[in-house]
């Protein structure tokens, strides 16, 4: 059953990180149990002011630690913008909006107050339009955020901590680029830690496929294995990836994770592997156990 006040959070609850900004989109947030609270870190998505005539774009200007806007007119015949999220001007590629993650914080996970300034922003150029989508795993006392970076050469995942939710000490890529969708196992099973991840398969034609990787430190990983791929016909034929982070239940590891058929309409399903080898699959749902109904889904 959905809970009767959803959605929690939308843009217009969410203040602008530059008074020449505007929050469009508000998705994806990792969430984390912290002390007495609920967490969730937002991914909180923002384009210029538009002007008519005009496309005006957010790109980092890393020394000063903030966007600088970038104005382009509609009719300039280097411009090609037939995509809302993405557009080539001449040789260079932009796109029109940028995110960064901001906290939210909830004393009984329904009513969540939103800091007004971001808790992980852009500051390299691999992050130069943006991070995105973040999950978060606690191992021991130190809360480990994994993000995805956007810049014009590609996406990967990237790799924070924090042990308080005040300031956050970010690392290194963990993932290469054009790899997303990853999920760190709570604690390390044997002597390795273990991730869902998703690379880019598109080279071959396969479509988005969830693999497994262990590292001994959470930094560099190995020993890459494809776990499941999209099943034809079904409610997850055309891509699929980690939801959740896995939650060790007495019947092994239960993973939530996300799927889409051919009209890119997105549901839930449940994947529940080994608990001390979670490349062995107990069960896999044939029927997605949560899916869009709502008009905000």
């Amino acid at each position: 059953m959905r809970f009767q006040q959803n959605p929690l959070i939308t843009p217009k609850d969410i203040k602008p990180s530059q008074s020449d900004l505007e929050v469009c989109c508000v998705l994806n947030p990792g969430v984390a149990r912290f002390n007495d609270q609920t967490i969730l870190l937002l991914r909180v998505c923002e384009r210029p002011l538009q002007e008519e005539g005009w496309l005006s774009v957010p790109v980092l200007e890393k020394e000063a630690g903030r966007y600088k806007i970038l104005r382009f007119k509609k009719d300039d015949p280097l411009l090609d913008f037939r995509d809302p999220r993405i557009f080539d001007y001449g040789e260079n590629v932009y796109l029109t909006t940028a995110s960064h993650l901001r906290i939210a914080r909830s004393n009984d996970g329904v009513n969540f107050t939103i800091e007004p300034k971001p808790f992980i922003f852009s500051n390299s150029d691999d992050e130069e339009f943006g991070v995105e989508d973040s999950r978060i795993t606690k191992i021991e006392d130190t809360y480990y955020i994994y993000y995805v970076a956007v810049s014009r050469n590609s996406y990967c995942t990237k790799l924070a901590s924090t042990k308080d939710f005040k300031n956050a000490q970010k690392h290194e890529i963990i993932f290469h680029p054009q790899n997303k969708d990853v999920a760190i196992f709570e604690g390390k099973i044997g002597d390795s830690y273990i991730a869902f991840h998703r690379p880019d398969l598109s080279i071959f034609r396969a479509p988005p496929a969830m693999w497994l990787a262990y590292s001994k430190d959470l930094i560099y990983w190995g020993r890459h294995k494809l776990l499941i791929s999209p099943r034809k016909k079904m409610w997850d034929s055309a891509r699929i990836g980690a939801g959740t982070v896995p939650i060790l239940t007495d019947k092994g590891w239960l993973e939530i994770y996300h799927g889409a058929n051919e009209k890119h309409n997105y549901s839930l399903g449940l994947l529940l592997l080994d608990a001390l080898d979670p490349s062995k699959i107990i069960y896999r749902s044939d029927e997605p156990f949560f899916e869009p109904q709502e008009e905000y889904e």
